[in-house]
C-alpha cells in the first residue's frame, strides 16, 4: 500500500469516527436532538463507543483470516476513538444528567449491573489509553505491552454486557417523551380546548 493511500485511508477513519460526534453538534445547533435530549445524546455516544471498540477487536481477526495487514495501522486510532468517546458517555452521564451528584452516581454504580460494568469497562481502558504511545511500548517493552494491551478483549466484552443489559432493561426514555409531546399537540389541536385544559393531561403523567 503506497503511503498516499494509506493517508487517504487515516482521513476515511478520522471522518467516520467523527461523524457521529460532528451530527450531534449539527443536532444541538439546529435544536433537533429529540424530545429527550440528555437520553438521545448519551445513548448515541454509547453506541458509538461500542461500534468503534469492536472495530478496533476486529482488526487482529481480518488479519488472520484473509491474511491482510494493513488495518492493523488503524488499530491504535480506534482504540483511541472508542476511549474518547466513552469519556463523552460517562461525562454527560455525570456532569449533564446527574450535575455531578456523587452520592447518586455510586449508588447507580453499585446497584445497577450494567452501570457497573460500563463503568469498569471505562477504568480498564484508561491505561491502555496512558500506554498507548509509541514512546510506552519502548518503555514497557514489547511483551508487556501486549500483556496490558490484552485487556482490550475483556473491556469488548464487558461493553457488550453494558449494552445488552441496558436494552434489556429497555431504553424507553425517547419513547415516552415522544409520546407525551404527540399527546400535548393532539389536545391543543382539538377545537373548543383552552390552554389550561389541553395542558392537564401532560401535567398529570409521572416524571421518569
Amino acid at each position: 500500500m503506497t503511503r498516499k493511500t494509506r493517508r487517504a485511508l487515516k482521513v476515511l477513519v478520522w471522518g467516520i469516527c467523527l461523524s457521529p460526534l460532528g451530527m450531534l453538534v449539527y443536532q444541538f445547533w439546529t435544536d433537533d436532538l429529540g424530545a429527550n435530549p440528555i437520553s438521545y445524546v448519551t445513548n448515541v455516544l454509547g453506541d458509538t463507543t461500542l461500534r468503534v471498540l469492536l472495530a478496533s477487536l476486529a482488526m487482529t481477526p481480518l488479519r488472520l483470516m484473509l491474511g491482510i495487514s494493513w488495518q492493523m495501522s488503524f488499530r491504535r486510532l480506534l482504540g483511541l476513538f472508542a476511549f474518547f468517546y466513552a469519556v463523552l458517555h460517562f461525562t454527560v452521564w455525570i456532569a449533564v444528567d446527574h450535575f455531578f451528584a456523587w452520592p447518586a452516581l455510586l449508588a447507580d454504580i453499585r446497584k445497577r449491573p450494567y452501570i457497573t460494568v460500563g463503568f469498569t469497562a471505562l477504568v480498564l481502558l484508561m491505561p491502555l489509553a496512558a500506554t498507548s504511545t509509541t514512546r510506552m511500548v519502548k518503555r514497557l517493552g514489547g511483551r508487556n505491552w501486549q500483556r496490558l494491551h490484552r485487556l482490550v478483549y475483556v473491556i469488548g466484552i464487558l461493553a457488550i454486557l453494558h449494552f445488552l443489559w441496558l436494552a434489556k432493561k429497555g431504553r424507553q426514555e425517547p419513547f415516552y417523551y415522544a409520546v407525551r409531546k404527540r399527546r400535548a399537540a393532539a389536545e391543543r389541536a382539538r377545537p373548543g380546548r383552552t390552554v389550561a385544559t389541553a395542558a392537564a393531561p401532560v401535567a398529570s403523567c409521572p416524571e421518569s
